[in-house]
């Protein structure tokens, strides 16, 4: 009997939407969801061709590679999910501003499919802003699943609006200090039930009390923002974050050191691929906290086929217990401590 082939990932893209003061966004999808039922996720979704243009064949590597088709999906996803316009106005290129009751009808129209998103932002205005995107991270869901995707996650910084205003050169682009930024709110529960900013920090802190469910891209990629905005004693000091509010210009300091930290490795993490595979100990043995690993140095056999030499992280792993109501006691670590047999971590 042949092997049934795997499911052809579906290309979407989700933001790490970070806050005037740094936090990051999350919403809690319905516990109906067909996808990550009840778990906290960043905004996102599926490629729509009538609203962000035609992604690349299936057969094609190009399929698994930032463009305009994604960073559309992934400004429009965010609008419909949360109600924040990550747009320009197409006078003086400041963030668009629309009043809520647009804001609100807009969702509306584009999330039934009544009007191309890139229709109703000319109307009011504006564009989207693709360049604010930063890639971070490709995530290919592994072949075991059923329900594959082939997801482009992003970081956008909205501007920081602290009092304080900016000094020197920064000052001379500080045009965006006054710009309101909706509170995010749900769609009306057709997919989520709640929206929030929260620093990263807090958010792996709950979901390693059990408080809310992480997927493992979610927990990664949060925990690595920690590293940079919240100033943790140790890397995985999570409850440690200060409750003080900062000056504007060091959440600027900080914002840098987060882009600068993107754009290095090998490959950067603009353009890391991975799709996440367990990985056993060398002893061969199970882990005796009932936890797996997951290596997430491979990039999914579709680029391994493509022999194109994409490649994930090498240096660091995820620990989790899959649970019937999704995954628990996530953990990043090294790579060489989680395949070294660890059990005790």
């Amino acid at each position: 009997m042949s092997k049934k082939a795997p499911s052809i990932p579906r290309p979407s893209a989700s933001v790490l939407l970070v806050s005037p003061n740094n936090q990051v966004l999350l919403l809690q999808r319905v516990k109906q969801s067909s996808s990550f039922p009840s778990a906290h996720v960043f905004p996102g979704g599926n490629v729509s061709t009538f609203h962000d243009g035609e992604p690349a064949a299936p057969d094609s590597p190009e399929r698994h590679v930032d463009s305009e088709v994604y960073r559309m999906a992934a400004v429009r996803e965010t609008f419909e999910e949360s109600g924040i316009l990550l747009a320009r106005n197409n006078g003086f290129g400041r963030l668009l501003e629309v009043s809520d009751s647009e804001r609100e009808e807009g969702r509306k129209l584009v999330h039934g499919n009544k009007v191309p998103f890139t229709t109703w932002l000319s109307q009011k205005g504006g564009r989207a802003d693709l360049d604010g995107l930063i890639p971070f991270t490709r995530w290919v869901t592994p072949t075991n699943v059923p329900k594959r995707f082939t997801t482009q996650m992003y970081l956008y910084f909205l501007p920081t609006l602290n009092s304080t205003p900016l000094s020197g050169a920064a000052a001379q682009e500080d045009d965006e200090a006054e710009i309101r930024i909706p509170t995010p709110t749900t769609d009306g529960g057709l997919e989520h039930t709640n929206a929030r900013f929260l620093p990263a920090s807090a958010w792996l802190r709950l979901a390693q009390e059990g408080r809310i469910i992480l997927f493992p891209p979610q927990f990664f990629l949060l925990h690595q923002v920690a590293q940079h905005f919240d100033n943790l004693p140790s890397p995985t000091a999570y409850g440690s974050i200060s409750r003080e509010s900062l000056p504007r210009e060091e959440l600027e300091v900080r914002r840098k050191r987060l882009e600068e930290f993107v754009r290095t490795g090998t490959p950067p993490w603009t353009e890391k691929c991975i799709s996440p595979t367990v990985t056993p100990p060398r002893d061969g043995k199970r882990r005796e906290d009932g936890r797996v690993v997951l290596g997430l140095n491979r990039p999914g056999p579709e680029l391994e086929a493509a022999k194109l030499g994409r490649k994930g992280v090498a240096e660091e792993c995820v620990l989790v217990e899959f649970k019937k109501d999704g995954p628990r006691r996530l953990a990043v670590i090294s790579r060489e401590e989680a395949i070294g047999g660890g059990s005790k971590l």
